[in-house]
């Protein structure tokens, strides 16, 4: 079982938060193996199995019982480092040598697509698609 955690926390401009991965629909069509999605209320179900809400205690426990995870930089990639879960990290503009951990697959496309300033809050960098890696990279190290 693999635990996708598709989103960054959302924006209070109500923008797409610019760490979000815009290929999931096309990643999931290519995994042969059940997904289990996590998140919270408001967020796009992308899989049949979407836990939403649920309490540090609660991630914690399927964490041990996945596989892997694939992710964004968000909270959930933290909570796994934290337990000792690697999994795939799947960066836009926001830059793994800082907010990332090394023990994870960090996937960045290039480092030019990193946003300028990275303690700026994230409603001042722009959604682009092109930051990110292509679904069959991310494929590569399932």
């Amino acid at each position: 079982m693999i635990i996708i955690a598709p989103y960054a926390q959302k924006l209070r401009n109500g923008k797409e938060n610019p760490n979000n991965y815009p290929y999931w629909e096309e990643l999931i069509r290519q995994i042969d193996e059940p997904i289990i999605q996590v998140g919270v209320e408001g967020e796009k179900q992308l899989v049949d199995h979407f836990c939403k809400g649920l309490s540090i205690n609660d991630l914690c426990q399927l964490l041990v019982k996945c596989r892997t995870w694939i992710g964004v930089d968000s909270f959930f990639q933290h909570l796994a480092w934290r337990e000792g879960k690697q999994g795939i990290v799947l960066w836009g503009p926001s830059d793994p040598l800082i907010f990332g951990h090394p023990e994870n697959i960090n996937l960045l496309k290039d480092r030019k697509y990193l946003a300028p300033n990275q303690f700026l809050w994230w409603e001042q960098t722009e959604h682009l698609a092109e930051r990110f890696v292509d679904p069959s990279e991310v494929l590569k190290h399932l």
